[in-house]
């Protein structure tokens, strides 16, 4: 048997062990979606971090650097932006409201603020988009799986999915912080040994460029690999309007932050997550250039990752970075569960259905919520073409809909139910008019969800003069 494969299926074996041992405290609905709200400053930047370094940081930005070079490190620089914001300004604002109101999830948040209604639609939308961000993670983990034993796609997303549905599944949020810790260990080990010996295997950095420029043959191209702008502005100012205020208003994080014993454990651990990330941004950008360096001719980007891993560092090293890449992928696919079973079982089931349901009951409910959405992400990544378009499917329709009712509303009691709706409709419809009567272009420079999100943000702020809310919330 493959020696790479039992490697990374012992790991697999070792995080479900964790996650089962810590199910057996989980005895209730606050466990499970908060952890009773103990987090420690330690404890909620393991399962940030965790959850922000997945798929699309790793696999999918490492395919944008061996496509495009440097500039592929926006879409990580942009994420660690959101967190400045959601360390300093919203997370301890969201935190108050939600410690005075026993909130378990931002649906829960939205229906205080604005009304069931709005909770309700946003919820449905956020299902349907998490569901495509939960299949992106899997995709990543098929693309490691296919490297390094030769498994197809579909076996793939099928181990994956298994996996991280188990040890979820038994302890929710307060597993996956416990399963965080051993993923973050390993991920930045992995990655922190791979960039050095990929560039290594290259030549150094003077050799990547030497090979990058013989590759390319065209000083034109080989310059704009190089350049901070090189993959263009419109896909930087769209990284930025999507991916900025994505990291501060998305239901796994926020539901992360309510998880915190207090407002300073909030700012410190979501700070330090912040800080981690602009430096991490650097490895899978350097790893994805030394691919294109080494393999130039390889077909699919996304492949790239695991195929430097594999092929350009000597195997206890290639062992624990591929390892690596398998725990960022699984670490935040629990993320994304936890955003999917929350929305079904809590936002829709709970307030829509069955308001009397008791807290056992709703846990039953919330674990049998999990398995499912575990079998729908292995249909939908077999669909998705590639993780970056999963992740956009997620970002985009979440930061239109949502971005601009949640911190408005946060921080302005004229925000009203009337202005929400109205700004979610607006945006989205405008998104969805230009991305495919337009070709997904919209205006000036940008692509039609940055133009979404704009014109949501202009229709909410109208709503505060032309129909305030006369309603205002206590003050946390």
């Amino acid at each position: 048997m493959n020696i790479y494969l039992i490697s990374i299926l012992g790991y697999a074996v070792l995080l479900i062990g964790i996650g089962w041992f810590i199910g057996k405290h989980v005895k209730e609905a606050s466990d499970f979606f908060v952890g009773n709200r103990k987090f420690s400053w330690q404890l909620l930047f393991t399962t940030l971090i965790a959850a922000n370094i997945g798929a699309g940081s790793t696999v999918g930005v490492t395919g944008l650097a061996f496509k495009y070079g440097v500039s592929s490190w926006w879409w990580i620089g942009c994420s660690a932006i959101g967190s400045i914001i959601l360390a300093y300004f919203v997370g301890p604002k969201v935190w108050g409201i939600a410690k005075k109101y026993n909130l378990y999830t931002m649906g829960d948040y939205l229906d205080l603020r604005y009304a069931h209604a709005f909770r309700g639609i946003i919820s449905s939308m956020m299902v349907v988009g998490t569901l495509a961000l939960f299949s992106g993670q899997l995709i990543g983990v098929a693309w490691i799986l296919n490297v390094v034993a030769g498994i197809d796609k579909p076996l793939g997303t099928i181990i994956g999915a298994i996996v991280v549905t188990l040890y979820f599944t038994a302890g929710g949020v307060l597993s996956a912080a416990v399963v965080n810790i051993v993923e973050v260990v390993v991920i930045f080990a992995g990655f922190c040994l791979a960039a050095p010996y990929a560039l290594g295997a290259v030549g150094g950095w003077s050799g990547m460029e030497a090979m990058v420029a013989a590759n390319m043959a065209d000083p034109a191209k080989t310059a704009a690999y190089f350049a901070w702008d090189g993959i263009g502005y419109t896909a930087i100012i769209g990284y930025f309007l999507m991916l900025v205020p994505a990291f501060c208003i998305s239901p796994g994080l926020v539901g992360k932050i309510y998880s915190a014993e207090n407002k300073n454990v909030v700012k410190i651990g979501t700070m330090l997550n912040a800080i981690v990330q602009f430096g991490f941004a650097f490895l899978p950008m350097i790893l994805g250039m030394c691919a294109y360096a080494a393999f130039p001719d390889l077909k699919n980007p996304e492949l790239a990752l695991p195929t430097a891993m594999k092929e350009l560092m000597p195997f206890g090293v290639a062992a624990l970075a591929l390892a690596a890449i398998f725990a960022a992928e699984i670490s935040t696919a629990d993320a994304v569960l936890y955003m999917l079973s929350s929305s079904i079982s809590n936002d829709l089931y709970k307030t829509f259905f069955k308001p009397d349901i008791s807290d056992k009951e709703l846990l039953k409910f919330s674990r049998a919520a999990t398995l499912v959405c575990g079998v729908l992400g292995v249909l939908l990544a077999l669909w998705m073409p590639n993780i970056i378009t999963a992740l956009q499917i997620f970002y985009s329709l979440m930061t239109v809909s949502m971005g601009a009712p949640f911190l408005v509303g946060l921080f302005c009691d004229k925000a009203s139910t009337k202005g929400a709706f109205s700004s979610a409709i607006a945006g989205v419809t405008t998104t969805l008019v230009l991305q495919f009567a337009n070709a997904g272009k919209g205006l000036w420079i940008l692509n039609a969800a940055s133009t979404g999100t704009l014109v949501a943000v202009i229709v909410m702020f109208a709503s505060l003069y032309l129909f305030p809310n006369k309603k205002v919330l206590q003050k946390a």
